[in-house]
């Protein structure tokens, strides 16, 4: 804000300068990597925000200062790891000790065989976690079903599929919901004001609230990683309508809901799985997708409160969600330079699947359904590799 055209050498050599202020001698004692990786985290903001008035964006998205930090990283010093991977010490001016580590013994063997390139320590509301960032590429092989399917995410269904196959919202947050409230009113009442720091009873009471956010928040990851991993091995490709999360909550009657679902993370889960895979996985925009019939491409005009799509044109009568689903795989199918090809009529007479099943193939501009999987790569990918 001050100095206008900073750049990434000018944050390198203020960790320097921090490093001899009196004022702050706690900065002192950190290890000179471990600052040299937040300045490194600070000049990621500045740079996409030096980005973003460069494209002329509308929003230019000025970097927030970050008061409180949870999390530290080193690279190659400040830390010693024990020969059989047990004990970690850390070395710099704080002289926190040494620390038992809990994992599993796969995980224990890859740090051991492999060269760790830094260690970050996060923390929790459940306590502290060491992550080692290491160089390795996994490799995994699965069979080839030749189907495709389109995804439609919901908040009555987590996601409905172009088969009729749909999955329920778990909704983790309403469940804990009366339970996070009650915690919340004992917080309240702990906190006096005008008292600094507060008591210790205020701040175990802060970390049971803690507790009850973080185990929501993993269950939302696991859900979502199991249902990516389970449609992503059971067909070879995959389309989902790419939602603007940001911009749906902004209706404050569903945003608690969609912020529930956890939208956003099940298709970065879906295209993490199709690299690995080496699956198909598509995002197509979700305009028109619930209102356009599947069968005829006629528009229906429907609210959210109706369920079922009813076709004046041609007649077709089924679920709301699925013939989205089918709308979103045609579209899918549409980039990747595909034919949509349904040997069934559509299910008449009833917004519920029937028993019929869907016979969709692939055909690529004459091509056998075995090469479609070169047509497209998968749109987004986790590359991340953190134990």
């Amino acid at each position: 804000m001050q100095n206008k055209g900073t750049s990434k050498n000018d944050l390198q050599r203020l960790c320097a300068v921090l490093a001899k202020d009196d004022e702050q001698p706690w900065i002192r004692k950190l290890n000179a990597h471990a600052r040299q990786a937040s300045a490194e985290r600070a000049w990621q903001a500045v740079a996409s925000f030096y980005r973003r008035c460069k494209d002329g964006d509308s929003k230019k998205g000025f970097p927030k200062f970050k008061k409180h930090s949870r999390s530290v990283e080193y690279k190659t010093s400040g830390w010693k790891l024990s020969e059989d991977a047990t004990t970690i010490t850390f070395t710099d001016g704080f002289q926190a000790g040494t620390f038992e580590l809990w994992l599993n013994g796969e995980a224990r063997q890859l740090i051991q065989s492999l060269k760790l390139n830094r260690v970050r320590v996060v923390k929790r509301a459940d306590g502290y976690y060491a992550q080692f960032c290491i160089d390795a590429e996994r490799t995994d092989t699965v069979e080839h079903t030749g189907s495709v399917v389109g995804i439609d995410l919901g908040l009555q269904y987590f996601t409905k599929d172009s088969q009729g196959k749909e999955v329920v919202c778990p909704k983790f947050l309403r469940q804990s919901e009366k339970r996070l409230k009650r915690a919340q009113r004992k917080l309240a009442k702990k906190f006096k004001k005008g008292v600094k720091g507060q008591s210790k009873n205020y701040h175990k009471q802060r970390q049971q609230v803690g507790k009850i956010h973080l185990k929501v928040q993993r269950q939302r990851k696991d859900f979502a990683i199991k249902q990516a991993r389970c449609v992503v091995r059971s067909h070879d490709m995959v389309a989902y309508e790419d939602l603007q999360v940001s911009n749906m909550v902004k209706n404050h009657h569903l945003a608690k809901s969609i912020v529930d679902a956890g939208w956003y993370q099940y298709t970065q889960w879906l295209g993490y799985y199709g690299k690995l895979w080496d699956k198909i996985v598509v995002a197509v925009p979700p305009q028109y997708t619930s209102q356009d019939c599947s069968s005829c491409g006629y528009r229906v005009k429907k609210t959210l409160s109706t369920r079922t799509h009813r076709c004046p044109k041609c007649g077709l009568q089924l679920c709301r969600d699925q013939n989205a689903a089918i709308n979103i795989l045609k579209r899918g199918l549409a980039i990747v330079g595909a034919e949509y090809n349904n040997s069934t009529e559509g299910h008449s007479e009833s917004a519920e699947p029937s028993g019929k099943t869907e016979e969709i193939s692939i055909a690529a501009a004459g091509e056998s359904s075995s090469t479609v999987n070169a047509v497209c790569e998968p749109v987004t990918a986790r590359e991340s590799s953190c134990l």
